[in-house]
């Protein structure tokens, strides 16, 4: 009877604290179309797994009145699930409570998951939503920020660490998703800054709303802080889905193999590419016309879109892809598509992903405005990213492959395992063009029709020296395959490169260029 009684009042227990703030900051909750924490979770998780820790833990401060102020769980959930049958750790800050603010036991419960991830090696999904730091607390909230951005640069490249943006993401608290190694944000849910528009006001007498100084749009598509764009909740949880089947749940084991399917009959690598080297196309038709059900899972799609970033599978197995993106820009370098190819190379390579470039690259974005914003230094970062990469490297060059450029995109010198070519594709210093305007500057300006001696010695040009023979000849090339072959030779050079052994100087760790 008594323990009847106790288990009664263990139950009444756990149903005040799982309603968080209370009704009415519930409701506030869902006036600003947003789930609760405790819903998210559910929603995400396999149903019926999710197991609850520390529901109970409350604070211990005693100045401004906080003596008498129940916190429920301190403002954050955390706990451990399944998806799809694998388990993950999660924690989820409750915006009911106190504005979901950071204090040293909320703090606390998000470094105890997150130590449990890494000890269990499983991922961790955290989701941000959060007044920020509490002020109540002073030092000690900054001290929990630390604690949380050690572990994040602790569990880095060990096991996957994915950030959810569903609310305020302020101050600095944001440096932990930039930590994370995927980022997702919902369209006028998510907000993230350092600096709120109230101080931007009072500092620089400029009016910004919390959107246009840090919204979804603004991180997916300018400053390039999210990975993942999504215009709901519900959306957004399909996206984590997604990708979770993409990558391994640790650093020393694969990501899930699925059942080989041929890609869709709709894509005809042949058809994709058109044969003026000039016209554009859309180089994520050419991923799908060789990726296992013409699946590919892309990364960032919003930012830097002249390169293309992202997740397909071969022969059943994740690969990870970068290509350069001929309808943006003519998929030349620049700053940002260099750091963001850079550091999709390097996750792959942490979590032993082999890596497929596309290579059509007419070279890097010339002009001021990239010299001072300091292109040699973010380009480098590519350059570092395929040098250090272990897994296996497979290059195949579409069409232009010129200058630095074709050295950048993971080329022979930078020890990638296998390069093709397509019989079009053009490797050189520089285009026909800009050449023979060199080469050639003599005969055409004193030839009697000088723009067609300029087309004759373009041809010329490109006849003798823009092709994949000469690059082959040099044993820089191992191929040069007909198009319709691609998949068929990715599909081998992955097969003989599974057992690969790259021995890397030893060393406590490189420099890159950051």
């Amino acid at each position: 009877m008594e323990n009847q009684k106790k288990v009664e009042e263990l139950q009444k227990k756990l149903e005040e604290a799982q309603q968080g703030g209370g009704k009415q900051a519930i409701a506030k909750q869902k006036s600003m179309g947003k789930l609760t924490a405790r819903e998210r979770i559910l929603l995400l998780v396999d149903e019926g797994s999710f197991h609850e820790y520390d529901l109970f833990v409350e604070h211990d401060v005693r100045d401004f009145g906080m003596q008498d102020k129940k916190l429920a769980g301190d403002g954050v959930i955390i706990g451990t699930g399944t998806l799809y049958g694998s388990p993950i750790a999660i924690y989820a800050q409750d915006f009911t409570v106190a504005g979901g603010s950071l204090g040293s036991m909320h703090a606390r419960k998000i470094t105890k998951i997150m130590d449990y991830a890494l000890r269990m090696r499983m991922p961790i999904i955290g989701i941000n939503d959060s007044g920020g730091a509490r002020i109540q607390e002073g030092v000690n909230s900054l001290a929990g920020y630390g604690e949380i951005f050690f572990r994040n640069t602790l569990n880095s490249g060990v096991i996957p660490q994915i950030s959810v943006i569903l609310g305020p993401c302020a101050g600095g608290a944001v440096y932990s998703p930039a930590l994370t190694d995927f980022v997702f944000v919902v369209e006028n849910i998510s907000k993230m800054f350092i600096t709120g528009p109230e101080v931007i006001r009072t500092v620089l007498g400029e009016e910004i709303s919390m959107e246009e100084l840090g919204g979804a749009r603004v991180h997916s598509e300018i400053t390039g802080n999210a990975h993942f764009f999504a215009r709901s909740e519900s959306e957004c949880f399909e996206q984590i889905k997604k990708l979770i089947t993409f990558i391994p749940w640790h650093n020393q084991r694969k990501a899930l193999a699925f059942e080989p399917r041929e890609p869709k009959a709709e894509y005809v690598v042949d058809k994709i590419v058109p044969d003026d080297p000039t016209q554009p196309y859309d180089v994520r038709n050419v991923i799908r016309a060789v990726v296992d059900g013409s699946d590919f899972f892309e990364i960032q799609e919003l930012w830097a879109a002249n390169i293309v970033i992202g997740f397909g599978r071969l022969n059943g197995d994740t690969v990870g892809f970068v290509a350069n993106q001929p309808v943006v820009m003519a998929g030349v370098l620049d700053c940002d598509s260099a750091d963001k190819a850079a550091r999709f190379i390097r996750y792959c390579d942490a979590f032993n992903i082999p890596l497929v470039t596309f290579e059509d690259l007419p070279g890097y974005l010339p002009g001021v405005d990239q010299e001072h914003a300091g292109v040699i230094r973010h380009g480098a970062k590519m350059l570092y990213a395929y040098s250090e990469a272990t897994v296996p490297k497979i290059t195949v060059i579409l069409r232009k492959a010129y200058g630095g450029g074709y050295i950048a995109m993971n080329s022979r010198h930078l020890r990638a395992d296998f390069v093709f070519a397509w019989p079009n594709a053009e490797i050189a210093v520089m285009g026909p063009e800009g050449a023979a305007n060199i080469i050639f500057k003599k005969e055409i300006t004193e030839a009697e029709n000088p723009d067609e001696m300029r087309k004759q010695k373009v041809a010329e040009y490109r006849e003798k020296f823009a092709n994949p023979y000469v690059a082959a000849s040099k044993g820089y090339i191992d191929s040069v395959i007909a198009p319709k072959d691609t998949r068929k030779f990715l599909l081998h050079a992955i097969q003989v490169s599974v057992n690969k052994n790259a021995q890397m100087p030893s060393r406590k760790h490189g420099i890159p260029p950051f």
